[in-house]
């Protein structure tokens, strides 16, 4: 850190954890909607179950770091901002009806990008700037207005550290936790093949924990009063294209390694199993649908405080009370929109 400093410190730490996650996206097919669509309409659990380990061992990580003081949650903003629950189902609803209209989440879209999908770059870029339009651009107070915003909570905002009130220690709780989510997914997924997804999720779920460490490491450290933060990607996508704008009189982040880190990834997984192509839109009104799904996936994540990694994993590690409020809202909102798309809501006859 003293040869790179705070800022490219933390933006190493970000862009390492990002390229595994772009190696999960493109070697190991892990995607949200991916294996949402699976599970509803492929009769195939397995992708569903890799989702699963990659929670279940972001939170056992997540948790012993919290207990062994190497991660200190009162500074995770999943903790210590106040949960609005209106905000979440809202915000889970949109990010999951725009994920089925895009066809994908702002991460898998950076997968895609990395492999050569140049709709997906239209699409990371509506994402990016339709959070930051609601995050803190024009309909900003609107959202405030709408969706109060506490920034500080007198009580912790997890499952965890409400147990540890009672007697139960925050370590215990996520062990727990995250070996019953763990073994449920092998459960799920068994009958198949389902060795090398479960190995995907592990490295998904120790990903989201080097976030957290490493921020942390750098927080504690250092002088700059750096942020504690893991991957998530709706407003880093922002953060990234800010930065691509006014890097001379700014610093880089975390957020933009992530991003970039995923790009890389994905762009080197596609390259190995040689899938990288150059793809573009041929069809108009396609893009218009996933023009407009990405806007409201930017919208919803704002919202939302995050997106199907961001809550669906990240939050979930530190056990928030959003996290599966979330999920569950994103769910049910992608599987309203594949609905959509594959049925049409047509009544059977």
């Amino acid at each position: 850190m003293e040869v790179l400093g705070e800022a490219n410190t933390i933006a190493l730490i970000g862009l390492l954890g990002g390229i595994a996650l772009g190696l999960a996206a493109r070697l190991g097919r892990f995607c949200t909607l991916g294996a949402i669509e699976d599970y509803l309409y492929g009769a195939d659990p397995r992708r569903m179950g890799m989702w699963g380990v990659s929670v279940g061992v972001a939170i056992i990580g997540t948790q012993v770091l919290l207990g062994a003081a190497f991660v200190e949650g009162s500074y995770v903003a999943y903790l210590s901002r106040a949960w609005n629950p209106l905000s979440t189902v809202i915000g889970g609803l949109l990010f999951g009806y725009g994920m089925a209209l895009t066809g994908n989440c702002g991460y898998g879209a950076l997968a895609r990008l990395g492999g050569g999908d140049l709709r997906a770059f239209v699409i990371v870029l509506v994402m990016g700037l339709s959070a930051y339009f609601v995050m803190s651009g024009p309909l900003a107070h609107l959202r405030v207005m709408l969706f109060p915003v506490v920034q500080s909570s007198d009580t912790s905002q997890g499952l965890a550290q409400l147990l540890n009130g009672f007697g139960v220690e925050p370590w215990v709780v996520g062990i727990v936790a995250g070996t019953v989510i763990v073994l449920a997914s092998l459960r799920t997924a068994r009958g198949k093949p389902f060795q090398s997804y479960a190995l995907w999720g592990v490295l998904v779920g120790l990903a989201i924990t080097s976030g957290w460490v490493g921020t942390h490491w750098v927080a504690t450290v250092g002088f700059d009063g750096e942020p504690i933060r893991t991957h998530t990607f709706a407003a880093p996508v922002g953060d990234t294209i800010f930065y691509s704008m006014t890097a001379s009189g700014n610093t880089v982040s975390f957020s933009v390694g992530s991003v970039m880190g995923v790009i890389i990834g994905a762009a080197f997984g596609s390259m190995f199993k040689k899938q990288f192509r150059w793809e573009a839109c041929e069809d108009p009104r396609e893009l218009k649908r996933q023009i407009f799904g990405a806007a409201l996936m930017g919208v919803g994540a704002i919202l939302a405080v995050g997106c199907s990694v961001g809550q669906g994993i990240a939050a979930f590690s530190v056990l928030a009370y959003s996290a599966p409020v979330t999920l569950i809202a994103i769910f049910c909102g992608a599987a309203f929109g594949l609905r959509q798309l594959i049925t049409g809501f047509k009544v059977a006859l």
